[in-house]
């Protein structure tokens, strides 16, 4: 296992870390997603411990929390061998203040989520969304409160626009209080948007990136292919809503470029795609998903190895799109507004 430094600050994390996601089931959305029980759940965290993958990824909603709940019995005796993530601001409850990153709800949140998970901290605690209605002051003060209390150790948001993440950043260093250390994002081979302007603001800034649905929504599992439909998984169930969204043709395109990698690699086709996420700007965690215990080790298989600088080419090709304005009118002025990554 790899370890890397979590942004600009001193934690070292391996560079995968396992979602919980599936854990539990409860629900519409997340019975398609797995619904992992407390033994599969601590044999899941068995090999994940076994392979040096000591990071563990969770949030409040998933399963009505009953992700938590099964992740705290899980690794009950082991909290000290491991770093666990969860989020807040997402809805909860019906009540007006079930929600948001006010103050009253963000600390009701995190100490749900300490009790569920039955630790005294939070090794990573993650905005889940913006709250544009909660001054900013006001959230980065609670969030900073938390940190001094000793419940939270180090903070991160996740999906927040590039303007949401600098706005933080500022007032943090305005009034002095607990900065961002991460960002947790969707990035793949089939959504690179990223690296238009959350990508370049994470390396400028000194922010880890740790990925989440880095198989593209389930869609890059090998289960796949051009004429080929999923029979099996979270897409094959109906999975693909609440999900990014994604043309076929490109989505087929893509797939046929990683199946050839992977031909030539003699690995599998997410395997390959987990491997070229690893080797981009500012990505210091994959955050893997497995319905069992040979997803995990397939998943894995990611490590240890590394795509040829022709093969993460092919990839790129493939993968590329035209950017969206202003990114394709910045392309010509390289000169003096370098990208971290090829356009």
């Amino acid at each position: 296992m790899e370890y890397r430094q979590l942004g600009r600050s001193g934690l070292k994390v391996p560079v995968l870390s396992l979602g919980t996601g599936t854990f539990g089931g409860k629900g519409a959305m997340f019975s398609k997603w797995g619904t992992t029980d407390v033994a599969e759940a601590k044999r899941l965290v068995d090999v994940s411990l076994d392979a040096g993958l000591n990071f563990f990824d969770t949030a409040d909603i998933y399963s009505a929390g009953a992700s938590e709940e099964i992740l705290g019995q899980a690794i009950r005796g082991r909290r000290d061998e491991l770093l666990i993530s969860t989020k807040g601001t997402f809805p909860v409850g019906a009540g007006p203040n079930d929600k948001g990153s006010s103050r009253h709800h963000l600390i009701r949140a995190c100490e749900a989520s300490l009790k569920r998970l039955g630790t005294d901290y939070i090794d990573l605690y993650f905005l889940h969304g913006y709250d544009a209605l909660t001054p900013a002051e006001e959230v980065l003060g609670t969030l900073d409160d938390l940190v001094r209390a000793g419940k939270i150790r180090y903070i991160g948001c996740s999906n927040f626009s590039g303007w949401h993440v600098m706005k933080a950043l500022a007032t943090s260093e305005r009034y002095g209080l607990g900065r961002y250390v991460a960002y947790q994002g969707y990035y793949s081979l089939i959504g690179r948007e990223y690296e238009w302007e959350l990508m370049p603001l994470a390396l400028e800034q000194g922010l880890g990136t740790m990925v989440w649905s880095p198989l593209g929504w389930g869609r890059l599992t090998g289960k796949i292919r051009r004429g080929q439909a999923a029979t099996s998984g979270r897409i094959a169930q109906g999975g693909a809503a609440g999900g990014p969204p994604v043309n076929e043709e490109y989505l087929y395109t893509v797939v046929d470029a990683i199946d050839e990698v992977a031909r030539e690699t003699g690995k599998s086709v997410p395997q390959v795609a987990l491997n070229w996420l690893l080797q981009r700007p500012t990505v210091c965690n994959l955050v893997i998903g497995a319905r069992d215990e040979e997803q995990l080790k397939q998943n894995l298989g990611a490590l240890d190895w590394k795509l040829t600088a022709g093969q993460v080419a092919k990839l790129e090709a493939a993968s590329q799109v035209e950017p969206i304005y202003p990114y394709w009118h910045q392309k010509d002025f390289g000169e003096r507004n370098p990208k971290p990554t090829r356009w």
